[in-house]
């Protein structure tokens, strides 16, 4: 892809592009490809992982960002429902976990991304008397953005939580703000462990 700049431009203009013809046109030929951010598309199970593909090169911010433009944009409480072709419980599953603040980019890998929560304090029960707690100070709607974090009161600078992390019980505290900490999880380095070499 060129380098993680590269990547990063790659990916801002995915979400940015047109789709190139009108939207009747598009839809007709492609009926489960709606829920369109530019060129990417929220209905269409194997492309969820996307908006997070930022956090493996150095730009979580976007991450958090794209986030919450999918779940506001395509997840509504209202007559749009969800996307596209819910065939498998995918896209609800992007929702749950994405909601949380967390979501397993890659199935069977025991890692999971960390996004943008849209609750204040969610605890999820792991069996055996423990929970994965998640705490995300100041969160609203405006707050999106990760200025800083911890995991079991350690400072964590990393976009990722281990499977170990939450099965064993844990406590992760957000804190959140309005402006991105474009910092955050942008070390070299700090990437989620199943990052290739770009």
């Amino acid at each position: 892809m060129g380098g993680r700049e590269e990547l990063v431009r790659n990916l801002d203009q995915t979400f940015a592009e047109s789709m190139g013809r009108g939207k009747r046109e598009f839809y007709t030929q492609l009926p489960d490809q709606t829920g369109n951010i530019g060129q990417f598309t929220m209905a269409n199970e194997p492309s969820l992982h996307i908006p997070y593909i930022y956090n493996y090169v150095g730009a979580s911010w976007k991450t958090q960002k794209r986030i919450r433009q999918c779940l506001k944009t395509w997840f509504r409480n209202d007559l749009m429902g969800i996307p596209g072709d819910e065939d498998g419980g995918g896209l609800t599953s992007f929702v749950v976990f994405s909601s949380l603040g967390f979501y397993p980019v890659t199935p069977g890998f025991p890692v999971y991304n960390i996004g943008s929560p849209l609750f204040t304090d969610v605890k999820v029960n792991v069996g055996g008397g423990k929970f994965f707690h998640i705490i995300a100070q100041d969160c609203s709607e405006e707050n999106k953005y990760i200025q800083s974090a911890t995991l079991n009161g350690k400072p964590l600078n990393r976009p990722w939580i281990s499977h170990e992390d939450v099965k064993n019980g844990a406590t992760l505290i957000l804190k959140m703000g309005s402006r991105p900490n474009k910092e955050w999880g942008a070390a070299v380095g700090n990437e989620p462990p199943s990052a290739q070499k770009l």
